[in-house]
């Protein structure tokens, strides 16, 4: 990986989630775009201070220096709903995101499956999916992601929420309902991303629960 002229300062501590706080525009076709407040799922984690992860907004995949993000602190609004407000909870692995072409659709959706899942397949053995819960209410969709080291307190949790008016589509593979997905739309762009989980049950009534 390259170093950047514009790092000045060590990077935050490692995070499975991440704002980005400034605009970086990609100079290799292994770099990530980030636009600002993009909220980012960090993988890896360089000692040349590089960060691999997903873009959630656009579900591009690539590297972008560590100094283009900040921690998402857990009090921030997209997390502040207690749990009492939740009205389903499902324990899954997330296997990733992918920038589709529509925002919704059974042949779209089982095309990102297929695509998230032939890459974990080549990256299984040393970038293992993470484990995370979904809560959904009438608001949106929490995705709380989960080191396989989390403590008890959750400190190793971090969450990103999806308000409901973004999620234009939802839905299991009609061959193997263990594999769930959804779709989300940029507030402002016509761009859309798709989130793949894997459960060790049938995801049906996830799918029902958002309807």
């Amino acid at each position: 990986m390259r170093p950047i002229e514009t790092l000045r300062e060590a990077p935050p501590a490692p995070q499975l989630n991440s704002l980005r706080r400034r605009r970086f525009v990609p100079r290799h076709d292994d770099e990530l775009e980030l636009e600002v407040d993009d909220p980012l799922l960090v993988e890896v984690q360089s000692e040349d201070y590089w960060y691999e992860g997903y873009n959630m907004r656009s579900g591009a995949h690539g590297i972008f220096p560590a100094y283009y993000a900040i921690e998402v602190t857990k009090d921030t609004d997209s997390c502040k709903a207690k749990s009492s407000e939740w009205l389903d909870s499902y324990r899954l692995k997330f296997l990733g995101s992918v920038q589709v072409p529509a925002h919704k659709g059974n042949d779209v959706l089982c095309a990102a499956m297929q695509k998230i899942a032939t890459n974990r397949r080549m990256t299984v053995k040393y970038n293992p999916p993470s484990s995370c819960i979904l809560e959904i209410n009438v608001k949106g969709i929490k995705l709380a992601v989960q080191e396989d080291y989390y403590t008890q307190d959750g400190s190793n949790e971090c969450s990103h929420f999806f308000q409901l008016k973004n999620v234009s589509f939802c839905g299991y593979h009609p061959k193997n309902s263990k594999y769930f997905g959804f779709i989300t739309k940029h507030p402002a762009d016509q761009r859309f991303a798709c989130h793949v989980f894997v459960s060790e049950d049938s995801t049906k009534p996830l799918a029902e629960s958002i309807g």
